[in-house]
């Protein structure tokens, strides 16, 4: 009882518990999380599997994730998919066979046999920056529709028509879709042509490479375009670094916007402008979802569907 903290209310006297502590010091006693996790049914850590724990949007997620639950007596156990949907079910796996008490998943949106099976064995479980369409499961997103409409109204006002998308594979995830959606209804309001040959597909697992490739098919020719958007850090990055592998100067040659901002893009001369999502908070929300539904055992209502809204950061890269 005293090992557990229930001295006091299980009127064990003070001298005695003072006893116990300096005799578990002594033989250097550590309590089996995993055999009281057993015995009390929680374990007081939770899972958190993003698509790749390297990128700096997800480890500033994890971050935010880790304190959130730290001021809630929790630990995370972290784990990257990289967008692979069966090492995603098996992440799930091992920290279900670890004990957590719930998950924190950015899914690959291909598993969803593996997220029903949760929801059917009624396993907490949030999503974070992506969700499952017309599904009830609970998630935190940043609002990737309106701040990519508000990226490309910004590029329109400044004289850019022909604006060019780099888009990461797989382009079905609903962060990506919602994204891509808001740049044609910017164009459409504004009387511009959606053209298909301006959005290019980038594999999330090449995509310097296929930068190289692509990017001369959008910034050549008669019907070049005067702007690129890229869909996230990682293409505004490499495309970055090609369009100076091209001797091409920005803005002057082609403005480039980014939707996710990076410290790189506030100290790059011009410095880039960019869509900043509100990650910190992202990771917060969904913590303080799951532990709401462990330790309340609550079923998932309209409230637990969380769009949070992002902010432009203008710099110079526009003109």
């Amino acid at each position: 009882m005293v090992l557990n903290g229930k001295g006091n209310e299980n009127g064990i006297n003070e001298d005695t518990q003072k006893r116990v502590w300096a005799k578990a010091k002594e033989l250097n006693y550590k309590p089996n999380i995993m055999a009281r996790s057993l015995r009390t049914g929680r374990s007081h850590t939770i899972g958190l599997i993003v698509a790749d724990i390297s990128n700096a949007f997800y480890a500033r997620m994890c971050r935010a994730v880790e304190d959130a639950a730290a001021r809630r007596g929790y630990y995370v156990l972290f784990s990257s998919s990289d967008e692979k949907a069966q090492k995603e079910q098996e992440l799930i796996q091992m920290l279900r066979d670890r004990l957590v008490d719930g998950l924190i998943l950015s899914t690959t949106l291909e598993n969803k046999e593996g997220i029903e099976e949760l929801e059917k064995a009624e396993f907490p479980l949030v999503l974070i920056d992506r969700f499952i369409p017309n599904e009830s499961t609970p998630f935190v997103t940043a609002d990737n529709y309106a701040g990519s409409k508000e990226a490309v109204h910004h590029l329109i006002k400044k004289g850019h028509q022909r604006i060019g998308v780099l888009k990461i594979s797989p382009s079905y995830l609903t962060s990506i879709t919602e994204r891509v959606r808001g740049y044609q209804d910017a164009l459409q309001e504004a009387n511009i042509p959606v053209a298909d040959q301006h959005l290019l597909e980038i594999p999330y697992d090449n995509i310097q490479a296929s930068i190289k490739e692509e990017l001369p098919k959008l910034l050549t020719g008669e019907n070049r375009v005067t702007a690129l958007y890229a869909l996230n850090n990682n293409l505004a990055t490499a495309a970055l670094k090609e369009i100076h592998n091209m001797g091409l100067k920005i803005p002057d040659d082609v403005a480039l916007i980014s939707f996710d901002d990076i410290d790189l893009f506030s100290i790059h001369s011009p410095g880039i402008t960019a869509v900043s999502q509100p990650v910190s908070d992202m990771g917060t929300h969904a913590v303080e979802l799951l532990l709401n539904k462990i330790e309340s055992k609550k079923n998932a209502d309209e409230n637990d569907q969380v769009y949070l809204p992002t902010e432009l950061i203008e710099r110079d890269s526009c003109g």
